[in-house]
């Protein structure tokens, strides 16, 4: 396997060739069509990490990325140079305000217990007395996950661990080349089609062995060029920064059951929050901040469940995309059906940036061995699409 081209070089295509390099001595070609990264993904997500899932493959990529990442200054050190990406990790505390909700998380905490996750169940009196500024009175049950040798959640600098993967995978003889990928030559022999180039805009031609699709929100447009379309499209979000004058102490990331979040920032009295993504058209330009979703929506949710939060302004805003799955919101990762040579990451639906590690070093080893080895990441096979199979994950924000 000498000529592996990826295109995308969000912190998905950086992850990938900086492990194909480091770990299997392949210098893979990256292909990226906005070398700023102004637009991408990676540069405008809000950076979480957590093991509160509900299915086993979700958590074991997560306990395996969350590892990586504490070890990143070391792992991805260039030269003298060791990154740092503002790890911390206060937990996430997922609220429930029906029986059904509080079912579910107790449901979750067995499944998550059996792989050393370690997170407390909190009724409302326990939430009272741990978070004396949270409003309990019609909170069933909180789901509070716990920093442990083997689990951990929190957020981090998701700008800083892309441009990581990128500089250790350039010094480790990775080429990242400004070019957007527009149409791929493939051949059809019976055995399954084989892609032989990978042609671009301005007309250059990359000759590959093996092409990796990790085009985040895009991927289903680029799939498409492939004559492989994927249910991936983007799915606009918007997040607020915002000021309080208040002190909110051990705040975790909180998940309320409306599913506004919020989280606190460093400096005393600044927090992010936000709201699921909403569903609309794709390409929903990302300069059109939905203020009146903050007004009528998040901000009354915040307001009701920490009663200091009645006064706060907000200081910022941006929007960014999810690379929604349609399918089932999870990953797409592996060989895509009916090629031989092309693989795919992408889909992840707002998890991208904290499984990155582990997905890039699974195929890594998928495209250089034919296997994996440290992940089985089977589960998130693209076929599951044609076979009407989806992996359903229940604990989404």
């Amino acid at each position: 396997m000498e000529r592996v081209v990826i295109v995308g070089g969000g912190v998905m295509g950086s992850a990938v060739a900086w492990f194909l390099a480091h770990d299997h001595g392949i210098r893979a070609t990256v292909l990226e069509r906005d070398a700023s990264y102004t637009w991408a993904s990676s540069a405008r997500s809000a950076c979480a990490i957590r093991q509160q899932f509900s299915t086993a493959i979700n958590i074991r990529v997560s306990q395996s990325s969350l590892a990586f990442y504490r070890a990143i200054g070391e792992a991805l050190k260039v030269g003298d140079d060791r990154p740092s990406i503002g790890l911390v990790e206060p937990g996430y505390l997922y609220l429930a305000a029906t029986g059904d909700g509080a079912l579910l998380l107790r449901e979750q905490h067995a499944l998550q217990a059996s792989h050393d996750v370690h997170t407390a169940l909190l009724d409302a009196p326990a939430l009272s007395a741990r978070f004396p500024w949270l409003h309990t009175d019609d909170v069933t049950l909180g789901s509070l996950g716990l920093s442990t040798a083997t689990s951990g959640e929190g957020w981090f600098d998701g700008y800083a661990a892309m441009q990581a993967f990128r500089l250790a995978a350039i010094a480790a003889g990775a080429e990242f080349v400004e070019a957007e990928a527009d149409q791929f030559e493939r051949r059809d022999d019976g055995h399954g089609a084989h892609v032989q180039a990978v042609r671009c805009t301005d007309g250059r031609v990359f000759p590959a062995d093996a092409v990796v699709i990790a085009t985040g929100a895009w991927s289903g447009h680029v799939t498409t060029r492939l004559g492989a379309p994927l249910p991936v499209f983007a799915r606009k979000r918007d997040v607020f920064a915002v000021e309080a004058d208040i002190a909110l102490p051990d705040a975790p990331l909180l998940i309320d059951p409306s599913g506004v979040w919020f989280r606190p920032e460093q400096e005393h009295g600044r927090f992010l929050c936000g709201a699921p993504p909403r569903i609309d058209d794709n390409d929903v330009p990302l300069d059109r901040v939905d203020h009146a979703l903050f007004e009528e929506f998040i901000w009354p949710a915040l307001a009701h469940r920490v009663p200091a939060f009645d006064a706060l302004r907000v200081t910022a805003s941006w929007a960014g995309y999810y690379e929604m799955n349609d399918f089932d919101h999870n990953g797409l990762v592996g060989r895509m059906p009916s090629f031989d040579n092309v693989y795919a990451a992408c889909g992840f639906s707002g998890h991208g940036l904290q499984q990155a590690p582990a997905v890039g070093q699974g195929l890594a080893e998928l495209i250089a061995t034919g296997a994996y080895r440290s992940i089985d990441l089977a589960p998130f096979g693209i076929e599951r699409i044609a076979e009407g199979r989806p992996l359903l994950e229940r604990n989404v924000i």
